[in-house]
């Protein structure tokens, strides 16, 4: 490894699922305005996730769809003459 190109002021963080509440902490660089009182009693950052593996379909075996842009609203519209009809 090249010596100088790696950070050196790791700290503690506290990491923290958006989306189901669960939290844990390790060591990171990445800045954080946030901060959390952690179960030691101590103010630690805070980083805010989207998805965790708490809550990722992959590691909880739940699989959900997730459509955020309304592509089946668009195919039944587009499609509405043709769904339903029997040849």
């Amino acid at each position: 490894m090249k010596n100088g190109i790696h950070p050196v002021n790791y700290r503690f963080v506290v990491f923290q699922d958006m989306s189901n509440g669960q939290s844990f902490m390790s060591k990171s660089t990445a800045p954080s305005k946030d901060s959390i009182k952690w179960e030691d009693g101590k103010d630690y950052p805070l980083i805010k996730l989207e998805i965790s593996n708490t809550s990722h379909p992959f590691y909880t075996g739940k699989m959900k769809l997730v459509d955020t842009a309304g592509r089946v609203d668009k195919f039944m519209n587009r499609y509405k003459d043709h769904v339903g009809k029997k040849k």
